[in-house]
């Protein structure tokens, strides 16, 4: 899947005191969460100051953030203490936030009565499109440094517990791995195996990525694209747009556990600058390796725990298509009422045959119902669908002949990571216009 909002796992922000901690108020210290999985992504529910909400669990950020807090700020109450500015991934200029202190952060029965909060009013900063529903914030570390936290990817819920009355239990299909800290995020020692060379890599542990794997160029290490890769957009960073390379690794290796030929992304320098203070870090380990395992994240004691799961041998595939597509509002849709189906009249009549036959006519009416809209947001050059001649802004309004509206967003999306050599029919609408084009999904390299 398309590596989204990667940037927020960059946070330039200094360490701050831990009179904040999440607890969990019950007897039993545990509290499950289901969550939705949406491109390789956790969103999970968060309630702040009594107003419910939906944040993306990422294991690669600081301190928790709010965007586009201009359309819930009444509600939510901040006290705001101070203005600061993030740099996080892309070529662009820092972003303006404003501090926010001693917020109530409920998810489940897990709670923290004094928490901080980095609110960003840019309208730019938002997920909702991309993923196809309403994401309002993003919280990792502060939740991650007071619990013990089991990610079960193919069940889709998490298990909070206070790490004194987590007990672990004895697996001998699991691998357990050190963790390290840098800027208060999780690094792991792996493996990556390139032109038929293990190579040693140092990761940050992203659950905030939704690509497979990212890894910094260094001819020193034999750590490159090589001859078989693609450019592409990467993603949205906190400072600006990232691109970079796409192509496959030969292997992946987390001690016993091994993947092959994993989909890898080679970002631009420019864009990770920042991912960069950490001399020793080679990339990110993210959602789309991630998911194949059922984790367990105990930062207390220092440890991830990896269990292969139902997702472990689903093959890595690229978007075969080009498109790249995102909700954009909805629009009206004319739908036969049922509930206004009536009998007009009905009266028997002589078939050619003489026979009599009943001839029933239904008077039949529509409404007009609102529906999710999708158009196309980025357009790899010389794709499938760039050469059939659509282009960005283009609304999508039938998926192989069906109405687009009847799909999510995701169910759209994975129909362009099928297989190489299927025909994908669209109808869309270009400024007024309706048009009909089909292509064949091609290997992008």
């Amino acid at each position: 899947m398309k590596s989204l909002f990667l940037s927020f796992l960059f946070l330039c922000l200094s360490s701050f005191g831990y009179a904040q901690k999440f607890r969990i108020p019950n007897k039993k210290k545990s509290d499950k969460i289901h969550f939705k999985l949406i491109n390789n992504l956790i969103i999970i529910p968060v309630e702040v100051n009594g107003v419910k909400l939906s944040f993306l669990l990422d294991t690669g950020v600081s301190k928790p953030i709010i965007f586009n807090v201009l359309h819930i700020s009444d509600s939510l109450k901040f006290k705001e203490s101070e203005t600061i500015f993030l740099m996080g991934l892309g070529d662009g200029e820092p972003i303006e936030a404003s501090k926010s202190i001693n917020n109530v952060v409920k998810i489940g029965e897990v709670i923290n009565l004094h928490q901080d909060f980095y609110a960003i009013n840019n309208s730019d900063l938002n997920l909702a499109p991309r993923l196809g529903i309403p994401v309002h914030g993003i919280i990792g570390y502060d939740l991650f440094k007071d619990l013990t936290i089991e990610i079960n990817y193919s069940r889709k819920f998490i298990r909070l517990t206070e790490p004194e009355n987590f007990k672990y239990k004895p697996n001998r299909k699991s691998e357990k791995l050190h963790l390290e800290f840098y800027s208060n995020k999780p690094y792991i020692n792996a493996e990556v195996t390139i032109k038929e060379k293990n190579i040693p890599v140092k990761l940050l542990i992203d659950s905030g990525g939704s690509d497979a794997l990212w890894l910094f160029e260094d001819d020193s290490l034999n750590i490159h694209a090589g001859e078989r890769y693609f450019n592409d957009f990467l993603g949205h960073g906190l400072s600006g747009s990232v691109f970079g390379k796409r192509s496959k690794v030969d292997g992946f290796n987390l001690k016993r556990f091994n993947l092959k030929q994993v989909n890898v992304a080679y970002p631009d320098s420019s864009s990770i600058i920042m991912a960069k203070n950490h001399k020793e870090r080679n990339g990110s380990l993210s959602g789309n390796i991630l998911k194949r395992f059922n984790v367990i994240f105990d930062y207390p004691k220092g440890f991830v725990t990896f269990k292969r799961n139902g997702y472990f041998k689903e093959k890595f595939n690229y978007n075969h298509s080009g498109i790249e597509l995102a909700h954009d509002g909805v629009r009206l849709v004319k739908e036969v009422d049922d509930s206004n189906r009536r009998l007009k009249n009905s009266n028997l009549q002589n078939d050619t045959g003489g026979n009599n036959q009943l001839v029933v006519n239904v008077e039949t009416h529509y409404k007009l119902v609102l529906k999710p809209a999708y158009a196309i947001v980025e357009l790899r050059k010389n794709s499938p669908a760039d050469l059939a001649g659509l282009r960005i802004g283009d609304l999508i309004l039938t998926v192989n002949n069906k109405p687009a509206y009847r799909f999510s967003l995701q169910e759209i999306t994975n129909k362009f990571y099928d297989d190489v050599g299927k025909r994908v029919k669209l109808k869309i609408e270009r400024k007024g216009v309706v048009r009909d084009y089909s292509f064949t999904l091609k290997s992008p390299y």
